[in-house]
């Protein structure tokens, strides 16, 4: 769980002052995926990657997401930070249209034939408000970061955020993972 999210969990006794600090100064990334599926991965026909970065449009990145077999095509795009925050009250229909406009624009008129949506919109979920990973504001890691690995009595913390490596990645969240469980290990000992 991110530090954020853990931060609504009320801990008898409280958690260190320390930590509580920490957790009030991260927050969620306001990210979003939407992923458009086609018939074929038409974009490899015309030599195009499906690799697209951008400074303007709702999807400033996206990735050939299709399975190597072509079987289908699959455009992945991130809509992050602002782009993303200006979606939030937004409908998925109002989201798919913003969308293929960027697709098609990166891709041409076939980017418009979208046979199903895949839209993962991590800022209005309630388990998750954002995402891949917590950021720390200014100053947060060289006050508070200590506390981001250091347990709580019984309380072992193994987000992706507390790894010494790959932070914001699932292999990340593994190794921070075992190595909390290695420290409880040890404790049994």
């Amino acid at each position: 769980m991110s530090p954020p999210l853990a931060s609504r969990i009320h801990y008898e006794p409280p958690v260190s002052a320390q930590r509580d600090q920490l957790t009030q100064r991260m927050f969620m990334a306001s990210i979003g995926k939407a992923t458009a599926i086609y018939d074929a991965p038409f974009w490899r026909q015309a030599n195009l990657t499906g690799q697209v970065l951008s400074d303007t449009g709702v999807v400033r990145s996206t990735f050939d997401v299709s399975p190597a077999d072509g079987r289908y095509g699959a455009i992945l795009g991130l809509m992050e930070a602002d782009q993303m925050r200006a979606l939030d009250q937004s409908t998925e229909t109002e989201i798919k249209d913003l969308v293929v406009k960027d697709y098609v624009r990166y891709f041409g008129p076939q980017a418009s034939k979208v046979s199903e949506w895949v839209i993962q919109r991590w800022d209005n979920e309630l388990y998750s408000r954002g995402g891949p990973v917590a950021i720390a504001g200014p100053g947060t890691i060289s006050k508070y970061g200590s506390s981001l690995r250091r347990c709580e009595g019984n309380i072992y913390w193994a987000g992706t955020e507390s790894s010494d490596y790959w932070v914001g990645y699932m292999s990340g969240a593994l190794k921070a993972g075992k190595l909390a469980a290695n420290k409880i290990l040890d404790s049994r000992l």
